[in-house]
């Protein structure tokens, strides 16, 4: 059994994070293209924003106590208006894939952060077109739309969490 561990990265987290962003940027090379700078790196130049701005939380993955992975949410605004929380990055080592980390590391995410979501995909990321459409509709039983925008090449799923925290409190009153 896997031990699937969920972590908000904090500041000594940091060359951690960058390492694991290195990893994930050269698996998305598939389907970005992305060359490495004269410093054979990929870089991420948003990533410190997570450490300095309102609304990112970084998240690091572990599973049965080794690294796996890293997950980076966003708050955004919706066409309608409407606040909501977007996976910026997710990414699960190729070793831990396939294995259920991705599904129960992205319904964590949902329960920690209830309201409406946003997640987005490369038209070119087949896979996580897949992998997203299938945990969405598991955790939103199916209720979720997926639209184009103009300014996103590829689909996005755009449907809201239940608080599980106020939910249950509704059922014991009930």
């Amino acid at each position: 059994m896997l031990e699937v561990e969920l972590h908000p990265a904090q500041v000594e987290d940091k060359s951690i994070l960058r390492n694991l962003m290195e990893l994930y940027a050269y698996d998305f090379t598939d389907y970005d293209g992305a060359d490495v700078d004269e410093h054979g790196l990929y870089g991420y130049h948003r990533l410190d924003h997570y450490r300095t701005e309102e609304g990112r939380s970084p998240f690091l993955i572990r599973v049965s106590g080794k690294w796996a992975g890293l997950a980076l949410v966003q708050e955004v605004t919706l066409p309608d208006g409407r606040p909501a929380h977007s996976i910026a990055e997710f990414f699960i080592m190729r070793k831990y894939r396939q294995r259920g980390v991705g599904r129960i590391v992205a319904q964590r995410l949902f329960d920690m952060f209830p309201g409406a979501w946003e997640i987005g995909q490369l038209a070119s990321n087949v896979p996580a077109q897949a992998f997203w459409r299938a945990v969405i509709a598991d955790y939103a039983g199916g209720r979720f739309e997926e639209v184009q925008r103009p300014d996103w090449d590829g689909p996005m799923q755009v449907f809201d969490t239940v608080d599980k925290r106020s939910e249950g409190a509704s059922d014991a009153s009930a």
